[in-house]
């Protein structure tokens, strides 16, 4: 009897993966051909003087052309598109591009795909690995990005992260890349190109400012503490996605009791990466320093009376309206598990944070700068 149900598991697991190779098939389809229709076009318009001289209106009557044949769908716009998709990932996929490949003449990309090994041992053909895993409308907004290294970022999370194009839009539109990048050195920000968002410390969750723009509450109404938990509380999906990554919601008023007096943390989550506990206190105004003396409070009890043996020291997050870091700084020990981070109710400038990044990575490289000078002439005063 197992071995018919192990059977039947296979069987049914099989059509699971080929449901979702379906619709991976499409978007996989669209992608390669507005690839390949975007090299052709390039290919064209640079094919010689005598090419060059129509190249301005080719677009426009090879739209004409291809709906005057399929119908609708190869609008001017769609072809430019096409145009730049090819011209934006020629370069700079990680693996070399379809069309550098081992190509004949009078082969498209759609040949590398016809013939497919036999799979090893544990893979099906479902697991051939592709040159695009997003779909088309994902594409749409990631070649709207300029710089390679952001561009890389948010592909390596909206496939990492299964992210809907409109997640896509909402944390290209919130400028996720750049807050993540303000809260980091300089080799951490190129392993964000490289890598996407890693957790291997508490310093990598941290985002300036965390965005709450989906709560829709004004910045000019009084509200209060209360107000603005139960607005995370009713859009708990959504602040888990503006978090980021291995956030687990455990518990909002998590009270626990010692001498006979209670207190409430705010908001408790566990992070399944970091595997610790992260303890969120809200804080409507400007933060002051005895809010992060309670937080420590709030960090030793659940390191002492919670936290489990084989699980990472507890993490504070003190989630404000402002903070001076120099009152943070002043107030906590070196090494304590306790971060400061402002919240913004609104999407940020994107241009303002794009040129705080562009000084942040000036300064850095200046002070790294004066650093080795200090350090060369040290030797030398040695020798």
């Amino acid at each position: 009897m197992k071995m018919k149900d192990d059977f039947f598991d296979k069987v049914a697991s099989l059509i699971e993966q080929a449901r979702g190779f379906v619709g991976r098939t499409a978007d996989l389809t669209v992608c390669i051909s507005n690839y390949e229709i975007g090299r052709m076009i390039v290919e064209e318009e640079q094919g010689g003087e005598e090419r060059a001289k129509y190249g301005h209106g080719l677009i426009i009557e090879l739209s004409e052309y291809l709906n005057g044949r399929f119908g609708k769908g190869y609008s001017v716009a769609t072809l430019k598109n096409a145009r730049k998709f090819y011209l934006t990932y020629v370069t700079i996929l990680p693996s070399p591009p379809p069309t550098k490949r081992a190509i004949s003449k009078g082969q498209t990309v759609f040949s590398l795909f016809d013939a497919k090994s036999l799979p090893t041992k544990g893979q099906t053909v479902f697991s051939e690995s592709y040159p695009f895993k997003l779909s088309w409308s994902h594409y749409l907004i990631l070649m709207r990005i300029k710089n390679d290294d952001e561009r890389n970022f948010y592909e390596i999370e909206a496939s990492r992260q299964q992210w809907s194009v409109r997640q896509l839009s909402r944390q290209y539109n919130s400028s996720l890349y750049e807050r993540l990048a303000l809260s980091r050195d300089k080799d951490e920000v190129m392993r964000l190109a490289n890598e996407g968002q890693t957790i291997d410390k508490p310093g990598d969750m941290l985002k300036n400012p965390l965005v709450l723009e989906f709560l829709d509450m004004e910045e000019s109404n009084r509200y209060s503490e209360t107000d603005l938990e139960t607005a995370l509380n009713d859009n708990l999906q959504k602040f888990l996605l503006e978090l980021g990554k291995g956030f687990l919601f455990e518990a909002r008023q998590k009270r626990f009791t010692f001498e006979e007096k209670s207190f409430f943390v705010d908001l408790v989550f566990y992070n399944r990466l970091l595997q610790c506990y992260v303890l969120v206190d809200l804080k409507v105004d400007e933060l002051q320093h005895q809010d992060l003396g309670q937080m420590q409070m709030y960090v030793h009890y659940y390191d002492r009376n919670v936290k489990e043996n084989f699980e990472k020291p507890t993490i504070g997050i003190l989630l404000c309206k402002e903070k001076s870091d120099s009152v943070v700084e002043l107030t906590l020990p070196e090494g304590e598990n306790i971060y400061a981070s402002e919240y913004s109710l609104y999407i940020p400038d994107k241009e303002l944070l794009q040129q705080k990044l562009d000084e942040w990575t000036q300064d850095f490289e200046g002070a790294q700068e004066v650093r080795e000078i200090a350090r060369e002439t040290a030797e030398s005063e040695e020798e």
